[in-house]
């Protein structure tokens, strides 16, 4: 089970920053914020296509449309602010 984990940590860390990378735009989040993010991307990457090459590259561009929805939430640098 730990070792589990520890692999979706580590592949959250992984794909949150190749997602940020290949993300336009800055991203104004933390390192954390990051590897939740890949975390999530994997966890629902993995529950579409399940493991592999293919299960990755789903992974980072659930991750990427997850930054798009964050800075949505979180109101980007575009937003005005009254």
């Amino acid at each position: 089970m730990f070792d589990g984990i520890l692999g979706y940590i580590i592949g959250g860390a992984i794909i949150g920053v190749i997602a940020r990378l290949l993300k336009p735009g800055a991203d104004p989040m933390g390192w954390i914020m990051t590897i939740l993010l890949g975390i999530a991307g994997a966890v629902i990457g993995g529950m579409i296509v399940g493991g592999g090459l293919l299960g990755w590259v789903v992974a980072i561009v659930v991750a990427i449309v997850l930054l798009f929805i964050y800075e949505r939430f979180r109101g980007g640098k575009t937003a005005r602010r009254t």
